[in-house]
């Protein structure tokens, strides 16, 4: 008994001398989590292991500590579908194919729709495993330009108002618009207000995946626009972890193709935590880094966030 207890205490004056060294060299372990999408041939499931992975992080090499498949009710899915209000009304013809894809929608995905609505994500429906109940909340938009204000304050204020806490949940977000800024509408990939839509998804934990869709008014008629729009949706998507859909400057014919590949992906993803060793600034704080991941000895395609959320080891994730 004696002996385990000055085991004890010399482990405990290990552990307070390296928390007390890291304290005083400026150094801090932090813990990031990511989720990352294996594209395997075929319709088979995707298999990734840590070995396959070499990851950076800021620059600096990273430990994987934890890869987990997401299959099955116990990861069950959360997805907002969210709508431009400013979208032409000729998205009409598109509502029967978003019908049929949440008719689709497996049992362990709960699934909403909202609206941009004046810089708001205004929720439609409930997240609802119930097909019917998020079938009443498709409606064609009122094609007002303009009225979303900006399709990023819209998805501020979805991340900072996600309709669940349940942590278990992936939280999906499929974004129908333009792209475009009213507040700026030239390209500007450091636009304040994508970058903020971009810090408040990693945040809130989101995947935002868009489907380029164009808006009403002449503004939002050129090939410039169409650039603009479409270019920084795909930051925001690329940022997260998700995919951006269009097709040249004008609408697509069909959306189905787009949730065929959007249902294939949810079904193949992982949970990637990786730990890093944070100096300077940064060490014991809650921060945005890069990710850089590359998949080795692989046939398939890896899918992964640009950046990812860092949080140092003693703080609990939200």
């Amino acid at each position: 008994m004696k002996y385990s207890r000055v085991l004890l205490c010399i482990s405990a004056a290990a552990l307070f001398c390296t928390a007390f060294a890291s304290a005083q060299s400026g150094t801090a372990q932090s813990q990031g989590q990511a989720i990352l999408t294996i594209l395997p041939k075929g319709g088979e499931f995707g298999t990734l292991t840590p070995a396959n992975l070499r990851i950076k992080v800021d620059g600096k090499p990273a430990l994987v500590t934890a890869l987990t498949p997401l299959r099955g009710p116990a990861n069950p899915i959360e997805l907002v579908i969210l709508i431009d209000s400013g979208a032409r009304t000729s998205l009409g013809g598109q509502l029967g194919e978003l019908t049929h894809f949440v008719q689709e929608t497996p049992s362990d995905t709960k699934i909403a729709l909202a609206y941009m609505q004046n810089g708001q994500a205004v929720l439609a429906t409930p997240l609802t495993s119930d097909p019917a109940q998020a079938e009443r909340g498709i409606h064609i938009p009122i094609g007002s330009a303009g009225s979303s204000a900006s399709p990023y304050f819209c998805l501020s204020d979805l991340a900072r108002n996600w309709p669940s806490s349940d942590p278990r949940a992936r939280r999906e977000v499929l974004m129908i618009t333009d792209g475009i800024d009213a507040y700026n509408r030239r390209f500007d990939p450091n636009d304040p207000y994508v970058q903020t839509a971009i810090a408040d998804a990693l945040h809130a934990r989101l995947v935002v995946h868009s489907i380029y869709w164009t808006s009403r008014g002449n503004a939002d008629d050129t090939a410039a626009a169409s650039n603009t729009g479409q270019s920084l949706l795909s930051i925001v998507s690329a940022a997260t972890g998700g995919v951006s859909y269009w097709q040249g400057a004008g609408n697509p014919i069909s959306f189905d193709s787009y949730f065929v590949d959007l249902r294939h992906r949810l079904r193949n993803q992982y949970l990637l935590t990786v730990s890093v060793s944070q100096s300077g600034k940064s060490a014991g704080k809650t921060v945005i880094a890069s990710l850089d991941l590359k998949g080795t000895g692989l046939s398939t395609k890896i899918d992964a966030p640009q950046e990812i959320l860092l949080r140092p080891l003693d703080l609990p994730a939200k």
